[in-house]
């Protein structure tokens, strides 16, 4: 088993922690992985782009110049595609692009993308991270001692403080250990796990 540094707030190592080699230690598949983000990009999608058809248009209910005499090609509404202001052929409409992938290969690109981001020295490991109270400017204090320029948090548990105080940073974002997803860790260069919510995620992943 890989052995990782448990930090304090104050960037002390206070301990050492046992990862599983099974969820921090695979070769991730990056086909696994790209179909998953793909998914996740997919649900994403609002699908609210829309375009209206020769029977959605208003006016043209009259036949502009009659059949035939008029020396011009045969018109019946000035709603046809043809004309300008006209109705869209085959424009777009309100659909849903989200699709699914089966639950065992969810787990799989998860487990790959927390061991790549272990191959790349990219978790960081706190003890735990105390707020007894909402601040920006100590929470950013902590955030510049580790050097995180864009990160994600994952917490175990409901931390109110520690969320609300996080909002007004940028490119840093609090999850809980249920919600952690492929894409979210891809976005953000470095993790960060509080250690209650390493052996949370083992559980869920090798359950």
């Amino acid at each position: 088993m890989a052995v990782a540094d448990v930090f304090n707030i104050e960037k002390k190592k206070v301990s050492q922690l046992e990862l599983n080699d099974a969820v921090f230690g695979v070769h991730p598949n990056e086909a696994v992985i790209y179909d998953v983000v793909k998914m996740q990009l997919a649900s994403r999608r609002s699908g609210t782009a829309s375009t209206k058809t020769r029977n959605a248009i208003s006016g043209g209910g009259r036949k502009p110049w009659r059949q035939k005499g008029a020396g011009r090609a045969r018109v019946g509404t000035t709603r046809s595609p043809l004309w300008r202001g006209g109705g869209i052929v085959f424009g777009p409409h309100p659909r849903d692009y989200s699709f699914n992938v089966p639950k065992k290969v969810r787990k799989k690109a998860l487990i790959g993308a927390l061991s790549m981001k272990m191959k790349q020295e990219k978790i960081l490991i706190i003890n735990e991270f105390p707020m007894e109270k909402i601040s920006t400017r100590a929470f950013k204090d902590v955030v510049d001692l580790f050097d995180l320029k864009k990160a994600l948090f994952v917490l175990d548990g409901n931390n109110d403080n520690l969320q609300k105080s996080s909002r007004n940073i940028k490119n840093i974002k609090m999850i809980k250990s249920e919600g952690i997803n492929v894409y979210d860790i891809l976005n953000h260069e470095h993790l960060v796990l509080l250690e209650p919510s390493v052996k949370k995620l083992e559980g869920a992943l090798l359950g």
